[in-house]
């Protein structure tokens, strides 16, 4: 009979205010047999916001720590899971928008932290320049309003004490807020954005449960030296031979694998069995 996972019948604490757990707690129960439980009146803000009130001084994947480690403090849990999103230009392919997520799980016991990241262009990430009364229907039906939530605020505010008016769901309230944005822009526009919090965007809940799946499909991996859960892929070397003149390239060449809780390190060839790049990737055959 195969053991139960490491992490069976455990409880892990899920640092969030934005009803993450909706996606995310599923794949943890079900894939593991762990526990995922939120805190009471947890304020992840204070480590950004996405319309820039409060800056993100570090990067995502700092961040998605301090805010695991912080849900930690809250709850006295040695397990913290936490996540942390951003949006922009699909590094590959630019002139699509693409939702960039990191999640990471703290294991204090075993005295790890394990990531994993994931970029999807199933987002709604867009935003529009309008004056009141103007026609913007075609904008709603690409962001999928009211399903998805929508921010308001002055296009050029003339001062800098107004606030964003966020969570906008039904279009009457749309149409007050570009109204009210409008008069407290220089121009005499409104500039409204996608509410990319979790609890008010169903796209991006969707890719947290991926990625929750993806993270729990390496929590299932148990290193073979001493059990600890997250053996997993942990960086890549590059060098991949041009297949015309030997040349190493900037193209993956192996796999380095390993456990973050006893160290061991494992140099695998890449898993797509591919061991050649083509020769228009090549430095010297290409310049």
């Amino acid at each position: 009979m195969r053991p139960a996972h490491p992490y069976a019948g455990r409880r892990a604490v899920l640092a969030t205010m934005h009803g993450k757990e909706a996606a995310i707690r599923a794949p943890f129960r079900d894939g593991l047999g762990l526990d995922v439980t939120t805190p009471d009146h947890i304020d992840t803000d204070v480590f950004g916001t996405f319309t820039g009130e409060i800056r993100r001084e570090k990067g995502i994947k700092e961040t998605a720590v301090a805010k695991a480690r912080l849900g930690m403090a809250l709850t006295g849990l040695s397990i913290g899971i936490a996540s942390e999103g951003s949006f922009g230009p699909h590094p590959e392919i630019p002139i699509i928008a693409a939702d960039m997520e990191l999640m990471v799980l703290i294991d204090d016991e075993r005295g790890v932290v394990l990531s994993e990241a994931l970029i999807s262009e199933e987002t709604n990430f867009a935003h529009i320049e309008i004056e009141p009364d103007s026609e913007m229907d075609a904008f709603l039906a690409r962001v999928k309003f009211p399903d998805h939530g929508l921010i308001v605020a002055p296009n050029m505010p003339t001062h800098s004490e107004w606030s964003f008016i966020k969570g906008i769901v039904e279009k009457a309230q749309l149409m007050e807020a570009v109204k009210a944005a409008a008069r407290h822009s220089s121009d005499g526009m409104a500039f409204v954005q996608t509410d990319m919090r979790a609890h008010l965007n169903p796209s991006r809940m969707c890719v947290l449960e991926k990625l929750a799946e993806q993270l729990v499909d390496r929590l299932k991996m148990l290193c073979p030296s001493c059990d600890a859960p997250g053996f997993g892929r942990l960086d890549v070397q590059r060098g991949l031979p041009c297949g015309y003149c030997g040349t190493p390239t900037r193209w993956v060449k192996a796999e380095i694998f390993g456990c973050e809780s006893c160290g061991l390190r494992e140099t695998r060839d890449r898993s797509d069995g591919v061991q050649v790049a083509k020769q228009e990737n090549c430095p010297a055959c290409n310049p």
